[in-house]
């Protein structure tokens, strides 16, 4: 089977699992997502992502990605897991491919959620949150990184993280330039699962969250001590 066989076949099994989906979901009142500091999308959906990187930079979708942890973590989490990693009873997101396909069933789904049997299994989001973080949520999603990817560097990852817990103490002998610059490369090579080309892994936000500073290295230790915990 090819790589993109494989990966079309995941994701058909993810959406035909929306029937899984608990009741509950539809009990939780969804959360206001603030979107300030993202390009308005207008009043017509659309049914591509706006906010990927080659359409609005590295920093408009770094926002996005931020903004889209927030908004998924407040309405999604609940049943599509921390992290985006499915439990079993919800779609796993993660493989909703990051191309127009993908994106189309999935604003489909958060504007007007799933209704099977008379039953909501999933809420209408569209009008409550709005386009603005409907897509702030979706580039959180898409740049989920790949488990297999994460295992992989996952040892190296643990040692980082234990040496930067030491300089949040004392960072008199850490050199940031070396530590941003490793974390860099280990985040380059980790894939993402929707086969979005930048994986907001663990690696990723430590690499930048790291300034020199004590606070900032407790920060980078943090991330990486959540990232590592979510991936397994």
């Amino acid at each position: 089977m090819t790589a993109f066989t494989l990966k079309s076949a995941c994701a058909a099994l993810a959406l035909s699992a929306v029937a899984t989906l608990v009741q509950a979901h539809g009990d939780v009142a969804p959360q206001a997502v603030d979107t300030a500091g993202l390009p308005e999308t207008g009043d017509e959906w659309l049914t591509e992502n706006p906010y990927r990187a080659e359409a609005v930079g590295e920093e408009v979708w770094a926002r996005a990605v931020e903004i889209g942890a927030s908004g998924y973590n407040q309405n999604c989490a609940r049943c599509h897991g921390l992290e985006a990693i499915s439990g079993g009873l919800a779609p796993d997101v993660r493989f909703l491919e990051a191309e127009e396909y993908g994106d189309e069933w999935y604003i489909e789904r958060f504007r007007f959620g799933y209704t099977q049997n008379g039953t909501t299994k999933m809420p209408e989001f569209g009008e409550l949150l709005g386009q603005d973080a409907a897509w702030a949520i979706r580039t959180y999603i898409e740049t989920r990184p790949d488990d297999a990817s994460m295992e992989e560097v996952a040892d190296e990852l643990k040692a980082l993280r234990d040496q930067i817990v030491g300089y949040a103490d004392d960072a008199s002998s850490a050199d940031a330039d070396a530590l941003k610059t490793r974390l860099a490369e280990i985040a380059a090579d980790i894939e993402t699962v929707s086969g979005a080309p930048v994986a907001d892994s663990a690696a990723y936000r430590a690499a930048n969250l790291i300034d020199g500073t004590q606070e900032a290295y407790a920060r980078a230790a943090e991330a990486l001590t959540i990232g590592l915990s979510a991936a397994h």
